[in-house]
């Protein structure tokens, strides 16, 4: 039987616009089946949260606008796990809020907030570290995260330094570095004690709150504000006149890289953060001349390297490209090198400029 008092809250608010034209502003990368499962990005993580936590308390935060799409996908959660944010404020306010929420819920409660659109290989590795911080957060005032080992020096992620003297599972963090250049990734790696920051927390609903009431004072005074409604149907009304004063911050600003009480654990999974076309390709499958092909029946002549979407089925045929993102979706049919997929987003905002933002 699971623990009543472990929960989850799943972010699933942001829009993924390097993965245009695929994710767009109304219809986002988490709930697209990205790699072709059978599953949406955001059904296989409620899956994986649901081998440990009970079903029903799993949180789902997202935008507003995505109300529908949530229940369409995950017809068993109820409106009582839906976390509506009627403005975009980053990560730190709408985690804040769930917290409280849950914090009066449950004052014992332990839990994961978890990205909707990461791929994990090994979810019983998952679960296995998510349980190990989850004992230490029961029984310990600490904030905690899952790091990765990284492969390569990769400099588009943010860095965990963790107390080198350490040889016990459950490591005391030095700090939190922000994305460095090559050579500086480089020398991360040399030192051997710094992990990918991947997002993903741990802590009591005790903790987390007494983390943002001494280090975001304003914004816990004002969260902490509706209380009294929380839960109940004064909830909605608060919230619709409230969130949209809260500064726009994320939670490693806001509270972890300003507290002391901060631990990671290694995690002992295969992860990839499926942020750009280029990190989809590195997961998938390849052909014998190294394309990755999704939905597409493919006819490929001096063509490789490429990844390759279409709608379900459709034929496309490709001759004489190398290393290029070839994307076709409804109106829109992207034919882009992947050396440039960080230009994606910035096309995706010439496009809305000249053809309508009804294409982004």
């Amino acid at each position: 039987m699971k623990n009543k008092n472990y929960y989850a809250i799943l972010m699933a608010g942001g829009v993924g616009s390097r993965f245009w034209p695929v994710s767009t502003q109304n219809f986002p990368k988490q709930f697209h089946d990205m790699l072709g499962t059978g599953d949406t990005l955001i059904q296989k993580t409620f899956y994986r949260l649901a081998n440990l936590i009970p079903e029903e308390n799993i949180f789902i935060l997202t935008n507003e606008r995505y109300n529908d799409l949530v229940f369409e996908q995950l017809p068993s959660v109820t409106k009582r796990q839906v976390v509506l944010e009627p403005a975009m404020r980053n990560t730190a306010p709408c985690i804040l809020y769930a917290s409280l929420k849950i914090k009066k819920e449950n004052e014992n409660a332990v839990m994961i907030v978890a990205p909707s659109d990461h791929w994990i290989e090994d979810e019983q590795a998952f679960s296995n570290n998510v349980e190990t911080a989850f004992s230490y957060c029961e029984s310990n005032d600490a904030l905690m995260t899952l790091g990765i080992t990284p492969r390569f020096p990769n400099t588009g992620y943010g860095y965990i330094e963790y107390d080198k003297s350490s040889d016990v599972e459950i490591k005391p963090v030095k700090q939190f570095r922000e994305k460095p250049d090559y050579k500086t990734a480089k020398s991360f790696l040399d030192q051997g004690n710094f992990l990918w920051n991947a997002g993903i927390f741990m802590w009591s609903a005790k903790s987390v709150v007494a983390a943002f009431q001494r280090n975001q004072p304003e914004l816990y005074k004002l969260f902490e504000n509706g209380y009294a409604a929380y839960n109940t149907d004064l909830e909605d009304d608060f919230i619709k006149n409230n969130y949209s004063k809260a500064e726009n911050i994320s939670v490693d600003y806001a509270i972890m890289e300003k507290s002391q009480n901060v631990f990671v654990i290694p995690a002992t999974f295969d992860w990839n953060d499926l942020g750009t076309w280029g990190s989809l390709y590195d997961k998938l499958d390849k052909d014998a001349h190294d394309n990755a092909v999704v939905n597409a029946r493919v006819m490929a002549e001096d063509a490789s390297g490429n990844m390759i979407r279409s709608n379900k089925d459709k034929i496309v045929i490709v001759d004489g490209l190398k290393d290029y993102i070839i994307v076709d979706k409804d109106e829109v049919l992207l034919i882009f090198p992947k050396v440039k997929e960080q230009n994606i987003k910035k096309v995706l905002q010439d496009v809305k400029a000249n053809f309508g933002e009804e294409y982004g």
